[in-house]
């Protein structure tokens, strides 16, 4: 399958310029997508763009506005928009190096695949693509993407470069915002050695296609079961989790079915420098 680029441009690493097409690294999330139905005529509802004082409006009648008070906007046309021109709307300038466990992990956001975009590209992204896995750490840049510049994070997998968009710092909330009413008592030494068993009865190796989606697996079974007109059978509610003794069930916790996950056999040391998403540090 020839997949489109998501955005077209060029890579930069000070003199040295190639043309790129950034493409999406994942697919949408699930097969099982819903519309919104009248069960009185089995028709699909339509969503109409309309005005409260005139009623339905053309979406081709509209424009864009930032509200600055109350019921008050500056209008914006699509041609006013894309007069605003950074040189990162069409070029990924490479601006710093960093290791990539200075990037904490709240900040890496989606991930995008970055190739040559034609034959006489090749040569140029090959020696900034080698460069950066010489350097073994991530590069940054910008990149405007849906009127938003961002930066980008780059690293080299396989012949490619994947880069992630970072959030910047006004959109990750501070960890104490959430965490301020945590308790700072600490945990019973003798629990947390239990726990510590039970993790390791559950380690073993990452394989992402073992994590199905559950949920989408039991609704294509539920619309499976309504194609053939059977009735959706009633699915008994989860157990209660409240904990009242919490030795207790640790205790029969280790003792628990599916707590036996063999370790994955040893591997050899790998170099410093991985090709998968750098850990990062931990959220202060």
């Amino acid at each position: 399958m020839a997949y489109r680029p998501s955005w077209q441009g060029h890579l930069r690493l000070s003199l040295v310029t190639c043309p790129v097409g950034l493409y999406t690294a994942t697919n949408s999330g699930g097969d099982v997508h819903f519309n919104l139905i009248n069960p009185k005529t089995n028709n699909r509802i339509k969503m109409i763009t309309t005005d409260p004082d005139t009623g339905p409006v053309e979406r081709s009648q509209l424009v864009k506005g930032y509200e600055v008070s109350k019921g008050e906007y500056i209008l914006l046309t699509d041609e006013e928009i894309r007069s605003v021109k950074l040189e990162s709307t069409k070029t990924i300038d490479i601006e710093r190096f960093v290791p990539g466990d200075e990037i904490d992990r709240l900040y890496w956001d989606n991930p995008y695949y970055i190739a040559p975009d034609g034959k006489l590209a090749q040569e140029a992204f090959g020696v900034i693509r080698t460069a950066l896995e010489k350097s073994g750490q991530i590069a940054l840049g910008r990149i405007v993407m849906a009127t938003r510049e961002r930066i980008l994070a780059l690293e080299p997998r396989g012949k490619g470069i994947l880069a992630y968009t970072i959030r910047s710092d006004a959109e990750v909330r501070k960890p104490d915002e959430i965490f301020e009413g945590i308790s700072n008592a600490k945990p019973d030494p003798a629990m947390i050695a239990i726990a510590e068993k039970i993790i390791e009865q559950k380690e073993g190796p990452f394989d992402p296609a073992k994590f199905v989606d559950r949920y989408e697996t039991a609704l294509k079974a539920l619309i499976k079961d309504k194609m053939k007109g059977h009735k959706p059978a009633k699915v008994a509610e989860p157990d209660d989790t409240n904990v009242v003794d919490l030795m207790a069930a640790l205790r029969a916790s280790l003792g628990a079915k599916g707590n036996t996950a063999a370790k994955p056999a040893a591997k050899a040391k790998t170099p410093q420098r991985a090709a998968a998403k750098p850990k990062a540090r931990k959220a202060s």
